[in-house]
């Protein structure tokens, strides 16, 4: 298998090499050259695996090989083990047909961990193998960070620069970063919002100057292509054991820079009967606009009770852009690039396309609080803010009551006391492993919201 970049202008690239990058070096995103399809005798023979074991079968044909089978088992096993639930990812069921998919069982409580605890150990495994060096750098509205930094902190051979808006995440999101020991570990704070922190890294990505000789940066991100492959599995899971592939299944999921939902697309396209992908969101809703409306235009960013969507350019939507505009690159790269310029819209066709697919929602912060008030009163359960979006999403945009609805469950509600508080409700306690967060010495810099003042911090970190 190859991937191919969305813009069309970088040849096509190994697993490997995708691993070990980011964005294509024409600043566009990485693919497949083409999918891996299963049919629905070989989907229905994998009910009953354990969470590990399934995704062994949904990721190996992206790997092609390049890793060892017995390597690569054992990598995803070590991935998973560190889990606080033995489902790995359990389901909830909060009605008829209504489910939550509890994904913060990981070690930072977050989604982010299913990728980033898979990805940690892939790198550990090819740059300790090639005895090579890398710089990590990301961007983070919240969760991106904690887990990227918990899932490579232990690699030798990785430096890690994750930058995050300063004072737009919550408390417990940025002591979660801020905490993580280490001497290759490094927190930035830029003084601006998520935006800004991920068109920096996406700068430094396309131009690597600044890195001493030998050095190179790696994604983690969701514009690196593991993250995304790790993702699709838990929508085979949930699937699987809701009685798929004999009936379909729809998902309703938070979404800020989109890959979550774009790993529900690929699993979809992969032959898993998915109904209806609903993109739930809060007041930064350009792809609700987009979907709604055919309106496809910047606003102005809004600090939400909600921060992990706090997002208004979502790279991974230019991965589904690529399919929708029939893989024609350079239609792509003008519609995206495009972007803050003028509003942009899609063709008739192309917009009942994607409304096909896709429903959305965007949801404000007392309807947010509202419903973490109604989900608890109705099942003594408490869910975080982006949760409650994707409930809300849920309930508003199923378009087939008899075809089960799962919300991804994108993070612990204690990670957001503030939107628990004005719901009416008491925050919980801090799992056991983090019961010293507050007290643990907290490391980050300051900086402006500027590339050069990023790109010399890592060079005078980097030596």
């Amino acid at each position: 298998m190859k991937y191919i970049s969305t813009r069309g202008k970088s040849p096509a690239c190994t697993f490997e090499q995708v691993l070990l990058t980011g964005l294509a070096p024409d600043g566009g995103l990485y693919v497949p050259e083409t999918l891996p399809v299963f049919s629905h005798e070989e989907i229905a023979s994998w009910a009953g695996l354990s969470y590990d074991k399934l995704a062994f079968k949904v990721i190996k044909p992206f790997v092609n090989g390049e890793i060892p089978d017995d390597v690569l088992q054992d990598i995803i096993e070590q991935s998973y083990a560190g889990f606080s639930h033995k489902a790995i990812a359990p389901l909830r069921m909060l009605g008829v047909n209504e489910w939550v998919l509890e994904l913060y069982c990981g070690p930072t409580l977050a989604f982010k961990d299913f990728a980033l605890q898979l990805l940690g150990r892939l790198l550990d495994h090819v740059l300790t193998r090639d005895n090579k060096k890398v710089a990590v750098l990301g961007a983070t509205s919240g969760d991106t960070g904690s887990a990227a930094l918990e899932g490579c902190r232990h690699c030798a051979n990785i430096d890690l620069f994750i930058l995050h808006p300063h004072q737009r995440v919550s408390e417990v999101q940025r002591r979660q970063m801020t905490t993580i020991p280490g001497e290759n570990v490094h927190n930035i704070a830029v003084k601006g919002n998520f935006d800004d922190c991920q068109r920096i890294v996406k700068a430094a990505f396309g131009n690597q100057s600044f890195l001493p000789d030998g050095r190179q940066l790696v994604a983690v991100n969701s514009i690196n292509w593991a993250r995304i492959m790790a993702q699709i599995v838990y929508y085979f899971y949930a699937s699987l054991n809701l009685g798929g592939p004999l009936r379909p299944v729809s998902f309703s999921v938070p979404t800020g820079n989109f890959g979550d939902i774009y790993a529900g697309y690929l699993a979809r396209q992969m032959g898993l009967p998915v109904n209806q992908l609903i993109i739930a969101t809060n007041r930064n809703d350009i792809l609700h606009r987009l979907i709604s409306d055919n309106e496809y235009s910047l606003g102005e960013l809004e600090h939400t009770l909600s921060p992990s969507m706090d997002i208004m350019v979502s790279s991974n939507f230019e991965r589904y852009l690529f399919d929708l505009f029939d893989r024609d690159a350079e239609a792509v790269s003008e519609f995206v690039t495009s972007l803050g310029k003028k509003p942009q819209h899609l063709d008739q066709a192309k917009w009942q396309k994607a409304r096909e697919l896709f429903s959305s929602l965007g949801v404000d912060d007392q309807t947010t609080c509202q419903v973490i008030a109604q989900v608890f009163e109705e099942t003594e359960f408490l869910i975080d803010p982006h949760t409650a979006i994707g409930v809300h999403a849920a309930r508003e945009c199923n378009k087939d009551t008899s075809v089960p609805m799962v919300t991804l469950a994108t993070a612990h509600p204690v990670k957001f006391a503030e939107a628990v508080e004005k719901a009416g409700l008491q925050t919980p306690q801090l799992p056991a492993h983090m019961q010293d967060l507050f007290e643990r010495d907290e490391r980050y810099s300051v900086l402006d919201n500027d590339i050069n003042a990023v790109t010399q911090f890592m060079q005078q970190h980097l030596g």
